[in-house]
C-alpha cells in the first residue's frame, strides 16, 4: 500500500467520523435516556456506540455505505446474555444481535439513512428499534419494519410492547 493509499483511507475515516459527530441535542438525549434506562430496567444492559457485526450481511442491498459494522446510539441487552459481562479481553464487534437498537437524529443525519439501517436490524433479529428526533422532542417506535408508532409531548410516556418498556418522555427530554 503506498503512502497516498494510506492517506486516503486515513481521510475517509476521519470523514466519517466528522459526519457521524453527535450534536449537543443528540449527546444530551443519548446520556438522559442511557441513565433513565440503567435506572428504570434492571433486566437490560444498556451499550452505546456499541459495533454490530455486519459481516455476515452485504450490506450494499440495504442501500447502506458501511460494510463491516452498523453502531446504534444505544442498544439494550438482557442482563443474562453473555454480552452484558465485562471482558477480560474486549471485542471491537458483537456479532449478537441486541434486543433494542435506538438512534438519535443528529444534524448531519438523515432519517431515510436511519431507516434503512432499521431494515438491517430487523432482518438480523433485533425485536425492537426507536427513531428519536430531538428538534421535535418526538420517539418513533417501530415494533417491526412496517410498524411503527409515534410519542411526542402530546403523550405522558413511551411505550415499547415488544419490550415492555414504559418511559416517562419528559425525562427523556428534560432541557
Amino acid at each position: 500500500m503506498t503512502e497516498s493509499d494510506q492517506f486516503t483511507i486515513e481521510l475517509e475515516k476521519t470523514q466519517k467520523e466528522i459526519e457521524y459527530m453527535g450534536s449537543f441535542n443528540h449527546s444530551l438525549v443519548q446520556a438522559q435516556l442511557s441513565a433513565l434506562l440503567l435506572s428504570t430496567y434492571c433486566k437490560f444492559s444498556v451499550f452505546i456506540e456499541l459495533s454490530l457485526d455486519m459481516s455476515q450481511i452485504d450490506l450494499s442491498q440495504f442501500n447502506i455505505k458501511a460494510k463491516e459494522e452498523l453502531k446504534p446510539d444505544i442498544c439494550l441487552y438482557s442482563r443474562n446474555s453473555q454480552n452484558a459481562k465485562v471482558k477480560k479481553h474486549d471485542i471491537i464487534r458483537i456479532s449478537e444481535m441486541p434486543l433494542l437498537a435506538i438512534e438519535i437524529v443528529s444534524p448531519r443525519q438523515s432519517i431515510d439513512e436511519i431507516i434503512a439501517k432499521f431494515e438491517v436490524y430487523f432482518f438480523l433479529g433485533v425485536k425492537s428499534c426507536w427513531l428519536i428526533i430531538p428538534t421535535l422532542e418526538a420517539i418513533d417506535i417501530y415494533s417491526n419494519f412496517e410498524q411503527h408508532k409515534i410519542f411526542d409531548s402530546n403523550n405522558t410516556e413511551i411505550i415499547d410492547k415488544n419490550l415492555d418498556i414504559h418511559l416517562p418522555i419528559q425525562k427523556i427530554f428534560a432541557w
